[in-house]
């Protein structure tokens, strides 16, 4: 039923359980990009730095941000594991910038036909169900395809 799901995995226990959901999803026939998004270190200020300072704060943290996407994706890769113990291929994406709009982008880009996620929103009642976080708003409210929200609230 579904040729690509995608699970955006933060690597947390939430994560985990989508991807259970994808994978009992994919029954076998199906293919699941597992997508990580590092949140990237932010430049600071510079102006009262000399031009060398400048330029040496700025490698320094866009290694730091390199090295954390190239940690994650070693961490993602035991994930696609799991997916290869259930005969599901797998992909590992891994990174760096805004969540939303880098699922929004992998959507597009790998014809996804179903997203698989966890949301972390925690209120109780009516504005439960009305109400999600930043990132799965934006996605929920700018595919063309299913998303299956994962209420991480009772893990």
């Amino acid at each position: 039923m579904y040729n690509t799901i995608l699970v955006p995995h933060a690597g947390t226990e939430a994560g985990d359980e989508a991807l259970k959901h994808a994978i009992y999803a994919a029954k076998n026939a199906s293919k699941i990009i597992i997508l990580h998004i590092v949140e990237a270190l932010q430049y600071p200020p510079s102006f009262a730095l000399s031009s060398s300072e400048r330029k040496s704060l700025l490698k320094n943290i866009d290694d730091a941000n390199e090295e954390m996407r190239h940690d994650m994706e070693k961490k993602m890769e035991k994930y696609a594991q799991q997916c290869k113990e259930n005969n599901i291929e797998s992909k590992v994406k891994v990174a760096i910038g805004d969540a939303s709009e880098i699922i929004l982008d992998v959507v597009e880009k790998e014809k996804i036909d179903l997203i698989v996620m966890a949301k972390r929103r925690k209120l109780k009642g009516v504005k439960k169900l009305l109400s999600l976080g930043s990132v799965s708003r934006k996605v929920v409210e700018n595919v063309n395809c299913p998303v299956m929200l994962i209420d991480i609230e009772n893990l």
